[in-house]
């Protein structure tokens, strides 16, 4: 069966990662967050009909009901709809203040709803998107070095984590390492060139790559969410499991 794939926000790599997915058969679909002028503020708009309690409005619990009872607004449920059938997603974007422009995070607040994308049963390991697949490729404004360990950035890893394991793993997606385009507007035309040849040599292997690695549940106390020593013993090596539980050792690499 063809792997279903979905972009979102699409800027650099667009048109040699459409290519890529055609060449494979894949049927494609593409969220152009701009061009769709996609709102992005979770609001009791996005609720159809009469919320349940409009005096102490709380947004997770009333699109939770909503989605129960097909309620939600038309936008949302037809974003929905394309993860629901995707095996692929990738977010595509430029890196605003160390995370993403504030139309994808808005994405994130009103697509993953509570029921939809994650509920407290289901979430991490034993998420609802486990069987898919998702990556981070995205544009940068500074350096390399500015990302690194001792760079005054900080480790890309670090920045990454909320997007990876807050919203992505915390869904279940299946975390592909994030493809980065450092810096492309102060590279030279042959360090851009290089750039995509990289990301079309990774394209080659992409349906294949294996996932990051993330403790899975049953590695946590199902009480206290700490984990089991008898995970520690097994998890901790030369680095953390991941890079927000690292448990005090180096942070492990992640980024490509």
């Amino acid at each position: 069966m063809p792997t279903r794939a979905l972009a979102r926000s699409v800027q650099l790599p667009k048109k040699l990662l459409w290519r890529f997915l055609k060449s494979k058969d894949c049927s494609v679909k593409v969220s152009d967050l701009y061009a769709m002028k996609f709102k992005a503020t979770a609001t009791a708009e996005d609720i159809t009909g009469e919320v349940k309690n409009s005096e102490h409005f709380r947004y997770a619990e009333e699109t939770k009901l909503a989605w129960d009872e097909g309620r939600l607004s038309a936008d949302i449920t037809e974003e929905q709809r394309k993860l629901q059938e995707a095996d692929l997603v990738i977010f595509q974007f430029p890196m605003y203040w160390f995370t993403v422009p504030a139309i994808l995070k808005g994405w994130f607040d009103r697509v993953l709803t509570l029921g939809f994308a994650y509920t407290k049963e289901k979430r991490y390991s034993n998420g609802i998107f486990k069987k898919t697949k998702a990556l981070l490729s995205f544009t940068t404004g500074s350096q390399e070095t500015m990302f690194s360990p001792t760079g005054i950035n900080g480790d890309m890893n670090v920045t990454l984590w909320p997007l990876q394991n807050g919203i992505l793993h915390y869904c279940g997606f299946q975390v592909l390492a994030p493809q980065i385009f450092w810096a492309p507007a102060d590279a030279t035309p042959e360090g851009r060139s290089a750039m995509l040849a990289a990301w079309n040599t990774r394209l080659q292997g992409l349906l294949d790559e294996k996932p990051l690695f993330y403790a899975p549940m049953d590695c946590f106390d199902c009480e206290s969410f700490q984990l089991k020593p008898e995970s520690v013993e097994k998890c901790v090596k030369e680095f953390g499991p991941t890079a927000g539980t690292h448990c005090g050792k180096p942070l492990p690499l992640i980024t490509r």
